[in-house]
């Protein structure tokens, strides 16, 4: 009698690593990752345009309000004073992404700051920074923009600063919630009960845990800095002697009836950054949320 075949057990396999995980995952999202590819397009623009282009934005080259296509050598047109409208968009590009980058740079560290002490401390300092958080959340964020620029100038570091300091609030509220349901967690405590200070604790072992939606709401951020800094630039209140997509829209918007299309390209370049910066921040979201990751 011939004895029973027993076939061999198979490998278990290899755990995948989350980062190769969360690619795979924002792969499936196809908006998601032409508009990434479109964002890196823009940002190349941005970095190399200029010395491509080789032509200054700031120089009065032909008639004020040429439209685009009546002379090639301008192929975006003139703007009210002759200047080269695709060179000021390829160097404003520049400006309104560092804006972006930079304003929300401002907001994570101070609502990753205040949101992690309201976290991880609880009791009277959590009551205290969240009362100060409702303050910042309720007060009108372009009006008090607005008088931070009036008050201390339209300067670029300035116009950032104003942006990033009104528009903290979110990743506070994002933050907190994630330290108090990380804090709990038998890892935490175990390096709590191995002697752990609390700035390790918070910086070191819960603040990476925290930073997958911390993550898809800077995202969102830049985009909305991009946004606010052309409300500004709309309103008057950005530096007239630095060229950015807002500031070509603030300083042509008295001739929209006459030369709409001065104002209009700038908005579809500011349109196209940010919707795809969103479309970005979506696919981080189904990416690196691990119930969406699992679907």
């Amino acid at each position: 009698m011939s004895e029973p075949v027993t076939l061999p057990e198979e490998a278990p396999e290899q755990a995948r690593h989350p980062f190769a995980e969360a690619w795979e995952m924002f792969r499936r999202n196809h908006a998601a990752l032409v508009a990434l590819v479109l964002l890196v397009l823009i940002c190349v623009l941005a970095l190399i345009g200029p010395a491509l282009y080789g032509r200054d934005p700031y120089d009065m080259v032909w008639a004020p309000f040429t439209r685009p296509g009546e002379n090639w050598d301008f192929i975006l047109g003139t703007d009210y004073l002759g200047r080269d409208l695709l060179a000021m968009i390829i160097s404003g590009a520049r400006v309104s992404i560092i804006i972006g980058l930079s304003a929300a740079f401002v907001s994570i560290f101070i609502g990753v700051t205040v949101g992690a002490l309201a976290g991880f401390y609880r009791g009277w300092v959590e009551e205290a920074l969240m009362r100060f958080t409702e303050f910042f959340q309720v007060l009108p964020t372009l009006l008090f923009s607005m008088v931070i620029v009036a008050l201390f100038g339209a300067s670029l570091p300035m116009i950032t600063f104003a942006i990033g300091v009104v528009s903290w609030t979110a990743v506070a509220r994002i933050t907190r919630a994630e330290f108090l349901r990380i804090r709990e967690l038998e890892y935490v405590t175990a390096s709590r009960a191995s002697g752990a200070k609390n700035a390790k604790l918070m910086f070191r072992v819960i603040l990476p845990n925290a930073l997958p939606p911390i993550i898809v709401q800077s995202a969102l951020m830049v985009g909305s800095a991009i946004l606010f800094e052309a409300g500004l630039s709309f309103l008057g209140l950005t530096d007239p002697n630095v060229v950015s997509w807002g500031q070509i829209i603030g300083s042509n918007r008295t001739y929209f009836l006459d030369a709409s299309f001065t104002v209009t390209i700038p908005g579809v370049a500011i349109f196209v950054t940010v919707l795809c910066i969103s479309l970005v921040g979506d696919g981080l979201n189904d990416a690196l949320n691990p119930k969406l990751r699992a679907r």
